[in-house]
């Protein structure tokens, strides 16, 4: 049993990236006809994509239901990373629902939010525990970011429930380099001249950090799973402030790249059937989408689709309600049919299957 587990036959509705907004995901579940315990008068399989939790309202809810589905065995789910970052303890915005130490500064930002009382906090992470990397058969592919060849060989190696102690022993490799190469005495230096540390919007880095840069990147790259989880990274040119922290390290499209034949389904990347400003939600990063049609496979062959559809965004509708909504949307998609099914009741035709990049109109 290893970190990369088969996909059942049949027919799948592919959920994308929660981040806590339970009542989205019941309208999905009911729009896509299944009852409260998970079952479909059709046969159809829930499979979850990662990223439940932080930001939205209520992330316990989203992950007892994610938990109660999937060892019932009407479910199944891959490891994205923000369940990583509860696993390993790793405290980033937006999880204050479920570490003291990002309460307060997530306040101001996400609340109202609910939290799990101290001795139920284990039995959720003992769940999160137990997840795959990725999930495959012969005509499709599941993982929460990214598809690559050398990362999915190194999941297969890591017994099932081992992936939180595997990620830290991988993340040790890029502190080591840095050690060996001088790398780490260059970070500190770097980081000695931004007083203000790296989490203020308004309070841009004095300076390019390049070896910060290179040393984010290493990590990224060094480290399999923080692949599967997280993308293709490499140093960027100019600092962003995305996912509230100043960052160096980019996101490239690994998509473009990716030769197989199996078509492969992700979340991550916040795609969006509307316009919307990411600046405002805190994500200043390039957007990977800006010249994909929001129904359009991509890549290479045409044959890798995201199906986060950012619903991560939908605090900021209730902190200024007069951001568009429907920008910020939960989906599936539903295999072999490819259409998107929206938690409003809407459904989609997705485009392109199988046509070469650039293909698209």
């Amino acid at each position: 049993m290893s970190l990369v587990q088969p996909l059942p036959d049949g027919p799948l509705d592919i959920v994308g990236d929660i981040h806590g907004e339970f009542a989205a995901l019941q309208d999905l579940l009911r729009h896509l006809g299944y009852d409260d315990q998970g079952r479909h008068r059709q046969g159809r399989t829930l499979v979850f994509v990662g990223d439940f939790c932080d930001r939205g309202p209520d992330s316990p809810a989203v992950l007892a239901l994610a938990r109660r589905l999937v060892e019932a065995g009407r479910a199944l789910a891959v490891l994205g990373n923000h369940e990583f970052n509860l696993l390993r303890g790793d405290a980033k915005d937006g999880s204050g629902w479920f570490f003291d130490a990002r309460q307060a500064s997530d306040e101001s930002k996400y609340a109202p939010y609910a939290r799990p009382a101290p001795h139920e906090r284990a039995g959720l992470t003992d769940f999160l525990a137990r997840l795959p990397a990725a999930l495959e058969r012969a005509d499709l592919r599941v993982v929460h970011a990214v598809w690559q060849d050398a990362a999915i060989a190194a999941a297969r190696a890591v017994p099932l429930g081992q992936a939180a102690q595997v990620y830290g022993a991988w993340e040790q490799r890029a502190v080591e380099h840095a050690a060996a190469t001088g790398l780490d005495a260059r970070v500190a230096a770097e980081l000695a001249a931004c007083p203000a540390g790296l989490e203020d919007v308004n309070t841009p880095p004095p300076l390019f950090l390049h070896a910060y840069a290179e040393h984010e990147a290493n990590k990224q790259m060094f480290n399999p799973l923080k692949v599967l989880t997280s993308g293709v990274e490499q140093p960027a040119v100019a600092p962003f402030f995305t996912s509230g922290k100043w960052r160096f390290a980019k996101r490239v499209p690994w998509w473009d790249d990716y030769s197989d034949a199996t078509p492969v389904v992700v979340g991550h990347y916040w795609r969006r059937l509307e316009a919307a400003d990411r600046e405002a939600l805190g994500k200043g990063d390039a957007d990977l989408f800006a010249a994909i049609d929001p129904l359009h496979w991509h890549g290479r062959r045409g044959n890798v689709f995201c199906v986060d559809f950012s619903v991560g965004g939908r605090w900021a509708t209730r902190q200024q309600p007069p951001k568009p909504a429907g920008a910020f949307r939960l989906a599936a998609l539903r295999w072999p049919e490819r259409t998107l099914q929206f938690d409003d009741g809407s459904t989609r035709a997705t485009a392109g299957f199988g046509q070469p990049q650039g293909a698209q109109p």
